[in-house]
C-alpha cells in the first residue's frame, strides 16, 4: 500500500477519534455522522490490515498500533492543512511536482493526464490557490506551489514511515531506507553497511541516491532522501538540518603510479605539488576549500584546477593518463593504490569530518534507527 492510497477522511476520523476517544465527539470534529465514522474507521483497518481500535461501551480504546500511527498522521494532515482535498488530488499533484509535467506525472501514476489536470484543478479550486503556470511551453510551479508541494512530499514521507512502522509491528521489516550518498562513503562504507544491514533485513529495500551536497539537500528536505552521508558543511546548511559526524577523514595526493613525485626519499613540498595541474571539485565543496587554504597558508597561489569534477572513477582515468595530481580518501582509490594504478604522492594534515545530515523533525522508524546503528558500527 502506499500513501495516496489512504483516504484522508478517513485518516481524519481516525486521527481524530485516537485524539478525542469516543465516536460522537469525533464526528462532530469532522462533519460526518457517526454511522459514517465508523465504516471510515473500519474501512481504514480493512485497508492497513490491523485492529486500530478496541470497541467497549465507554468508547473506543485505541490499540498498540493505533497509537504507533497515530502521530505520523497527525502530522501529514497538519503538513497538508486542506481538509477539502482529496487522496487522489494529492496524488496527482504530488506526482506533477515530482515529475515537472503531465507528461512526466502519467507515467509516474500510470493515470492519464488529462484525469491528472483534472485533479490538480479541483486541489486548486480546494485550495484557492494558483499551484502551475505556463511559462512559454514549460510548466512550472508557482510560489505557493513549491511550498505546497514540499509540505505534500513530506506528508507522503511521513504516512510511508507510518505504513513501514506498522508492518514492523506484523513481523514484516519490509520498509525502505532513501539514502544520499555523496563520494568518499560510497567506495567502502556505505556498501558493507547494506549487506551487513541486509542480512539481518533481508526483506528491507534501500534506495541510494548518488550526488554532490548541492544535488541532494533539496531532496533531503523534500522527504525524498531519509539521510545524506559524505562530508559536513561548515557553516551548517540550516536549522531544518541536523550535522551528526561520524569520523575523521584525512585525504591524501595522489597520482599515476610512476609520477615524478613519487618515490622521492623527501616529501614533495607545497611549491613542488604546485607545479602541476590538479583535479578537484568546483569551489564550495569543503575538500576543495581546504585544499586552497593550505597553499595559501604557506603563501602560495593554489595550483590551476584544470578539471574541476567529483568523480572518483573518471579523476583516476585522467590521472592514469596525465601527470596531473588530485586529493582523496584512501577509501576511495583503496583498489587502485592496491593494483598498482596510482601513487601517493604526499600527505597532508588536511582533515574533513564525514558525517550524517537529517532533517530536524526527522523521525526515523525502527527499521530506519538500524540502519544508522549499522552505519555508525562500520565507521
Amino acid at each position: 500500500m502506499t500513501p495516496w492510497e489512504l483516504n484522508l477522511r478517513h485518516l481524519q476520523a481516525f486521527a481524530r477519534t485516537v485524539e478525542l476517544g469516543a465516536l460522537i465527539s469525533a464526528a462532530q470534529a469532522v462533519n460526518i455522522s457517526q454511522p459514517a465514522l465508523t465504516q471510515a474507521i473500519a474501512g481504514l483497518e480493512a485497508a492497513l490490515g490491523v485492529d486500530l481500535f478496541v470497541r467497549h461501551n465507554s468508547g473506543m480504546k485505541p490499540t498498540r498500533a493505533a497509537l504507533m500511527f497515530q502521530p505520523r498522521v497527525s502530522t501529514a494532515l497538519a503538513l497538508i492543512g486542506a481538509p477539502r482535498a482529496t487522496h487522489t488530488q494529492l496524488k496527482a499533484f504530488w506526482a506533477l511536482a515530482r515529475g515537472g509535467s503531465y507528461v512526466e506525472a502519467s507515467q509516474i501514476t500510470g493515470l492519464a493526464a488529462a484525469s491528472l489536470h483534472r485533479a490538480v484543478s479541483d486541489l486548486e479550486l480546494a485550495l484557492g490557490q494558483d499551484l502551475s503556470h505556463k511559462v512559454g511551453r514549460k510548466l512550472e510551479l508557482t510560489s505557493f506551489g513549491k511550498s505546497f508541494a514540499r509540505r505534500i512530499k513530506l506528508a507522503h514521507a511521513e504516512l510511508s514511515a507510518g505504513l513501514s512502522e506498522l508492518e514492523a509491528l506484523r513481523g514484516l521489516d519490509s520498509g525502505r531506507i532513501a539514502v544520499g550518498a555523496m563520494p568518499l562513503c560510497r567506495a567502502r562504507i556505505l556498501p558493507s553497511t547494506v549487506v551487513d544491514f541486509q542480512k539481518s533485513f533481508p526483506q528491507s529495500s534501500i534506495l541510494v541516491a548518488e550526488g554532490s551536497h548541492a544535488e541532494l539537500v533539496e531532496p533531503l528536505r523534500d522527504g525524498e532522501l531519509d539521510v545524506l552521508i559524505g562530508a559536513l558543511r561548515e557553516p551548517a546548511p540550516g536549522r531544518d538540518l541536523v550535522q551528526e559526524p561520524l569520523f575523521i577523514d584525512r585525504p591524501i595526493v595522489l597520482g599515476r603510479a610512476n609520477h615524478p613525485l613519487s618515490g622521492k626519499r623527501k616529501p614533495p613540498s607545497l611549491r613542488e605539488l604546485a607545479a602541476y595541474d590538479w583535479c578537484l571539485p568546483q569551489r564550495g565543496v569543503p575538500l576543495r576549500d581546504r585544499w586552497e587554504a593550505l597553499f595559501r597558508a604557506e603563501n602560495l597561489e593554489p595550483p590551476p584546477v584544470r578539471v574541476e569534477i567529483g568523480s572518483g572513477i573518471a579523476i583516476r582515468q585522467i590521472l592514469l593518463s596525465t601527470d596531473a595530481l588530485t586529493l582523496l580518501s584512501p577509501d576511495q582509490v583503496a583498489l587502485e593504490l592496491k593494483a598498482g594504478w596510482l601513487a601517493i604522492v604526499a600527505r597532508t594534515e588536511l582533515t574533513r569530518t564525514i558525517g550524517l545530515t537529517y532533517r530536524a523533525d526527522w523521525r526515523p522508524t525502527p527499521l530506519q534507527r538500524q540502519f544508522i546503528t549499522t552505519l555508525k558500527s562500520h565507521c
